[in-house]
């Protein structure tokens, strides 16, 4: 085996992504082959950070459609995402990975605080370490949570796992004839309002020089064959 190009990356997930083909909630299978796809890296040498979104559960955002206030509608998110959170803990350690959960929000009888020098060191255990509860605060985003505790533990990329195979020009599932980018710089992500993640993360990730891989999480060692330095995906930089 080749040595990986990455030492240490951050992995975004979507709670969508873990629905599978329900409309609502868990699928166990699809978080089962996560955790092998996890394992697969994780044997390779790299060391890993995950956040997982809360969407399959609750979104905070629309709550205020059902006469929930905003800051309420996003603590009920955070929630959602230590949920997730705790069911691929369970998955990654059922493929023999010790890992550790660590929570924007205290919460000591399922999660660790989050504190960032205790989650560099599980990092160089070779530990993987999953970030629930987001930021802590409303307002925020988990992917603005992935490109924060991305730059906290010096992470050299932020992988984001999707459906589909990368940044296209349009939402491909609408428009099979979309146009795929190879490359392309975080301020045409922006001019483009290409929805890849919202202005605030795009923003940390341009100001600490922080690449993003847009992948397709799905597909059989995608995340491997990324993590040894193959073409896989759209990467997000200057």
């Amino acid at each position: 085996m080749t040595k990986p190009k990455y030492k240490r990356i951050l992995l975004k997930l979507s709670g969508e992504s873990l629905m599978g083909k329900k409309g609502f909630g868990i699928d166990h299978n699809i978080v089962k082959f996560f955790a092998q796809e996890i394992k697969k890296v994780h044997d390779a040498g790299v060391e890993m950070g995950i956040v997982i979104g809360g969407g399959n559960i609750y979104r905070g955002l629309s709550a205020t459609d059902q006469g929930i206030d905003r800051v309420t509608g996003d603590q009920m998110g955070m929630l959602a995402t230590l949920i997730n959170s705790l069911a691929l803990q369970n998955a990654v350690e059922n493929q023999g990975v010790y890992s550790r959960l660590m929570s924007a929000i205290q919460m000591h009888e399922i999660a660790e605080p989050y504190i960032r020098r205790r989650a560099i060191r599980h990092l160089e255990k070779g530990r993987v370490v999953i970030f629930g509860a987001g930021t802590g605060h409303p307002y925020f985003s988990t992917d603005t949570a992935a490109s924060l505790r991305a730059v906290e533990i010096e992470a050299e990329v932020i992988i984001k796992g999707t459906r589909v195979d990368g940044v296209y020009s349009e939402d491909p599932e609408r428009n099979p004839k979309a146009s795929m980018f190879e490359n392309i710089s975080y301020l045409d992500i922006l001019k483009k309002n290409l929805k890849v993640m919202d202005m605030t993360a795009i923003s940390l990730c341009r100001e600490n020089s922080l690449p993003i891989i847009v992948f397709n999480m799905n597909k059989p060692d995608n995340l491997f064959n990324l993590a040894m330095g193959n073409q896989v995906g759209t990467m997000v930089n200057h």
